[in-house]
């Protein structure tokens, strides 16, 4: 039966798309104004976990989106302390769901952006994006369960808060322990005060909503509940309006967009790893920062996952590369090496073993439960 759409959904998604405009008009690169994905490597990159010189810079708007959780879930008194549903499992698919994030060159929220752009070759994504949900919510169907997760002590839940506020004391005090891009993505950034105050908005939002770019296809599929993937739509229009304003955008194609590669199996292939994963992990990257600002210790491992995950794609050249026109003009569509093909390969058979087994499992201990 379909829910009432809930208005906060909207807003954040409005908000999410007036945010991504105005981080982008102030620096951040195009098309690129919030991505989970590039974010987290570019923190990566300046921590020193990989090497890839211009995707190098502590993103502060992924500490805002965190801290912004926090603090709405501690003034709406739901910030809750807990983990203990399977965090090794946990930590393996937020590196997966990175890997093909970074193949596609963006997570669902940058897929969704760049949409807005104009670039097909997310759509691409898009068609990719919903098979992997679809595929994760078969499993679900079946009984799919990484476990519950249990109360523990609030020290749990404030670790990556915690690490997000070490990381800004640090930018600001001693940056030059950092590694910081001097060109490429990784130099193109929005003022630090902006980019934080803005992510600290989005982050309380997102805390009230639960905006989801996975959650949003999940529910609509698995119970007719088109709630979430009403912000999902608002995301979208707000970028592409706000793209046309401003005259950013030249129409659809897939020719020489920002940051992006016309590889276009690839495109899709990237995707399904990261809806299959996500669906699994029972939220996408967004989602999960957001979790973990309420205290998910479960979120906290998955997002330091990603992170691995990013520099295990930059340091083995996983990632994919973008197009460009070379310097006698011809036109290089970009594309994924021959280790990034390996490694989509290697994701989607963990990914199958872990929701084989997981359901397995979960069937067990229902007949055990039914002979009791």
């Amino acid at each position: 039966m379909t829910k009432k759409i809930n208005l906060w959904v909207i807003v954040t998604g409005v908000a999410v798309g007036v945010a991504a405009l105005i981080l982008t008009a102030f620096g951040n690169p195009a098309n690129m104004g919030f991505c989970i994905a590039c974010f987290l490597r570019d923190i990566a990159g300046a921590t020193k976990l990989h090497s890839a010189a211009v995707v190098q810079y502590i993103r502060p708007e992924i500490i805002g989106l965190v801290l912004g959780s926090t603090i709405m879930a501690v003034c709406t008194k739901q910030f809750k302390a807990k983990a203990g549903s399977s965090p090794a499992t946990r930590f393996i698919l937020g590196a997966f769901v990175m890997i093909g994030a970074l193949v596609f060159l963006g997570c669902p929220l940058r897929m969704v952006i760049r949409m807005g752009g104009g670039d097909v070759n997310a759509f691409v994504g898009l068609a990719g994006f919903a098979i992997g949900i679809l595929i994760g919510i078969f499993f679900l169907k079946k009984g799919f369960t990484l476990k519950r997760s249990y109360t523990v002590a609030n020290s749990e839940g404030i670790a990556l808060p915690g690490l997000m506020i070490g990381l800004l004391v640090l930018m600001i005090a001693v940056p030059t322990i950092f590694v910081f891009s001097e060109s490429g993505p990784g130099s193109k950034h929005a003022p630090l005060v902006l980019s934080l105050v803005i992510a600290l908005l989005i982050g309380a939002l997102a805390q009230i909503s639960r905006l989801c770019m996975v959650g949003g296809m999940r529910d609509a599929v698995m119970f007719r509940d088109f709630n979430l993937i009403s912000g999902f739509v608002a995301i979208f229009v707000t970028i592409l309006v706000g793209n046309v304003i401003l005259g950013n955008f030249k129409g659809f194609s897939t020719y020489l967009q920002p940051i992006a590669h016309a590889s276009q199996l690839w495109n899709l292939l990237g995707m399904v790893l990261v809806g299959w994963g996500s669906v699994l992990l029972g939220g996408c990257p967004l989602r999960q920062l957001i979790l973990a600002g309420e205290g998910n210790g479960d979120s906290a491992v998955t997002v330091l996952g990603m992170i691995i995950g990013a520099a295990f794609a930059h340091n083995f050249g996983l990632a994919g590369a973008a197009a460009k026109l070379e310097e006698d003009g011809t036109y290089n569509a970009g594309g994924i090496a021959t280790a990034g093909k390996i490694a989509v390969a290697i994701g989607f058979a963990v990914l199958l073993i872990i929701s084989v087994v997981n359901t397995v499992k979960a069937k067990k201990k229902e007949k055990e439960a039914e002979k009791a």
